[in-house]
């Protein structure tokens, strides 16, 4: 079929993918370093679980705060040069964050590394949405991908420091140094030019654009976008369960050494990034409906099957069926919000992106106050619900295609 054969991308399009990439390998490590650290920084602060859950909440209040305004620096500084400045501010963010000598300090802290860490994922997937339509083929699960191999990475990182007893703050400094160098180095591959490209498709008889929809349309645009938000967002809640609490969770009440309760991140975003790699084969071949729906059957049964019966090995294995069950999902939304009718191109991405963030905004604190209520076994339901969530919604998402 004359459809299926593309052109192979010229060789500036290559290195801005590889650039791109490591924009979002960047991304990734970068707060996978400090994750581990959390537990040391919890006990010397001599905090509860409710005051640290509302602190660890900043990092997302900052992301929302600022995140509208990601799409006015794009359009003033371009796509690339905003994510790398972005990925240079959330390092020093995470140092202050790691260093931090009070609650206050702690959670302005992750305030300004959240505000960052917005201004970077919208603009980097901005770049890679970019280069994609240059490519003529889906490629952004794969750079999703690639921020799984990132958090790995990180947080094997902070294992080690951890094992080998390097101190927070040269650990931290080393990360942030080490990963401006490759933003940097990065910055110099991307896609030249503005990033406003043509973006108002033909349609498929070939040159008008999409025509507008009927006023009628709009209410359904809202519920299918509404719809969107929230499977973006309960991918979101099972990502802030790994990262906030499963070192806690392992540490704390199953007993599990230090470095061994980093493995229940690690394993998420291990097991998220298999999900990712071969996400887009799986969506090529069932849809990403029928793809949502079993992965959120994965990660709700894996994860309740881990909390009924809590061991170390079962919970890690729990936290990995999480992470590969809901890998999809926040590509999938972001994909289907961008290509919604009746919306401006961008349009969908940007609110998806931002409005997701309410996951990490409201997860932690209400986690921490169930943990203190009943215990962070329970709180950690909120993987399962998460799943059931997804179960519910994904009828919006596309089915399979022919």
């Amino acid at each position: 079929m004359t459809v299926d054969v593309l052109r192979r991308p010229a060789p500036a399009e290559r290195r801005a993918r590889a650039a791109v990439a490591a924009l979002f390998f960047t991304n990734g490590a970068l707060f996978a370093n400090l994750l581990p650290r959390y537990p040391q920084i919890k006990e010397d602060l001599g905090i509860g679980n409710a005051a640290y859950g509302l602190a660890v909440a900043a990092f997302p209040a900052g992301a929302i705060a600022a995140g509208l305004a990601a799409g006015i620096l794009v359009r003033r500084f371009g796509s690339a040069r905003v994510a790398v400045g972005g990925t240079l501010l959330t390092g020093v963010g995470i140092l202050a964050a790691g260093l931090a000598d009070s609650v206050v300090v702690f959670a302005g802290a992750l305030f300004l590394a959240g505000a960052m860490d917005a201004f970077t994922d919208v603009a980097q997937n901005a770049h890679g949405l970019r280069v994609q339509r240059r490519y003529g083929r889906s490629i952004i699960n794969s750079f999703h991908a690639i921020w799984s191999i990132g958090a790995v990475t990180g947080g094997s990182m902070a294992a080690g420091a951890i094992a080998l007893g390097v101190s927070r703050g040269q650990h931290l400094l080393f990360s942030a140094v080490l990963f401006a160098v490759v933003s940097c180095v990065a910055l110099r591959f991307c896609l030249p030019g503005p990033d406003t490209e043509p973006v108002v498709e033909p349609d498929a008889a070939g040159g008008a654009p999409r025509p507008s929809r009927p006023a009628a349309a709009g209410l359904r645009i809202g519920r299918v976008l509404a719809a969107l938000v929230l499977i973006a967002t309960a991918g979101t809640l099972v990502e802030d369960a790994g990262s906030s609490w499963a070192t806690l969770y392992l540490s704390d009440s199953l007993h599990a050494s230090v470095a061994l309760a980093a493995s229940g991140y690690v394993a998420l975003v291990g097991a998220q990034f298999v999900g990712r790699l071969i996400g887009d084969r799986l969506v090529d071949r069932f849809g990403q409906r029928a793809v949502a729906r079993s992965g959120a059957l994965v990660a709700a049964t894996g994860m309740a099957l881990a909390l009924a019966v809590p061991t170390v090995p079962g919970t890690i294995l729990g936290f990995a069926a999480a992470g590969f069950g809901v890998a999809t999902l926040v590509p999938a939304a972001m994909h289907e919000a961008d290509e919604l009718p009746g919306l401006k191109p961008g349009s969908g991405l940007t609110i998806v992106s931002w409005l997701m963030r309410l996951g990490f905004l409201v997860s932690p604190p209400v986690v921490g106050l169930v943990a203190d209520a009943a215990s962070l076994r329970v709180g950690l339901l909120v993987v399962p619900l998460a799943g059931l969530l997804v179960l519910l919604c994904a009828g919006v998402l596309q089915p399979r295609r022919r």
